[in-house]
């Protein structure tokens, strides 16, 4: 029952994290972008059961501090139980015929992490405007022209057609762009949250090297799918221009990982990987794209495992 005391303790101080953002300050924000942590950790070092304690104390304590049944089923829906998907999904393992456990992959993590993050983006967008579409529009649209505003110059009487276009381009793909930075963080917070548990000796599970992350080739229907969505109006196309953005950073983080691998014992490694970086920080976009498409081809040809490294891509099923 252990499992119980330390859910109870997560949701708590997730539920912390979540509220502080009413004061609206920096530190506010960075503390409620760390709210899924607390519910990983116990879901990863306590048992998976932990986690989904925690996000019940963690929904009814928001509902008593905010008394809205709604701030607290979205602390259930886009905090909790995404974390404890997640956490659930990295503890599944069956045993092997040498006594050994075969683990579920970090590949086929890493393309749930970016599945959740699209999901979860868009029951944001639901929640949030209860179920009104066009309400979900107005506020991309109202985000989108403040970004407009602040980061480029105020436009001549002749120019004003393309900078409505411009805000017009950033509210359709706000569920994308959302999505790839929601990617992005969940990817980053499973990773913290198992270096912790493992940091404490909880961790049952062997945390493999980043470097070897590679998603199994069912990940690529992914894009198709996101482009048969974006072929409907409302939230199904916005689910589909959120898969879109959340299956770009994973390709992404893929891109890097296999060029991690494929400079391990290189000479002047660190000098790569630095350069790799100070590039990704100053071209963002272009880099971005090229990495997506090095994860991409990795993903479709294998090209690790042609030319190097060793891995299987066979998931296991989930244990009992």
């Amino acid at each position: 029952m252990n499992f119980i005391a330390t859910g109870i303790g997560a949701g708590l101080v997730s539920a912390l994290l979540t509220v502080v953002v009413v004061k609206a300050t920096p530190l506010a924000a960075v503390l409620y972008m760390l709210a899924p942590v607390p519910v990983l950790i116990v879901s990863l070092g306590w048992n998976h059961r932990s986690g989904l304690v925690a996000t019940l104390v963690g929904a009814l304590a928001i509902a008593v501090f905010t008394t809205s049944p709604v701030s607290a089923l979205g602390f259930a829906v886009i905090t909790g139980l995404p974390a404890w998907w997640l956490a659930y999904l990295a503890l599944l393992g069956r045993p092997t015929a040498e006594g050994t456990m075969e683990w579920y992959p970090v590949g086929s993590l890493l393309a749930w992490v970016a599945a959740t993050a699209a999901l979860t983006i868009v029951a944001t967008g639901i929640i949030s405007s209860d179920g009104d579409y066009s309400a979900f529009q107005a506020k991309a649209r109202q985000i989108s022209e403040a970004f407009v505003d602040m980061f480029f110059e105020a436009p001549e009487q002749a120019s004003q057609e393309a900078r409505e276009a411009m805000i017009d381009t950033f509210a359709t793909a706000t569920p994308a762009l959302s999505a790839f930075g929601f990617t992005m963080f969940l990817a980053f917070y499973l990773w913290l949250a198992a270096k912790v548990v493992s940091i404490s000796k909880r961790l049952p599970r062997p945390w493999p090297p980043m470097p070897e992350l590679a998603m199994p080739r069912s990940a690529l229907l992914a894009p198709v799918l996101a482009f048969v969505l974006v072929q409907f109006d409302g939230f199904i196309g916005a689910l589909g221009y959120a898969i879109f953005g959340a299956f770009l950073m994973a390709f992404t983080l893929q891109g890097l990982a296999a060029i991690h691998e494929r400079t391990q014992g290189k000479p002047g490694r660190g000098f790569i990987l630095a350069g790799l970086y100070v590039l990704l920080f100053l071209t963002q976009g272009i880099m971005v794209a090229a990495l997506s498409l090095f994860g991409l081809a990795d993903t479709i040809f294998g090209l690790r495992r042609r030319f190097g490294g060793n891995r299987s891509n066979q998931p296991p099923t989930p244990s009992t």
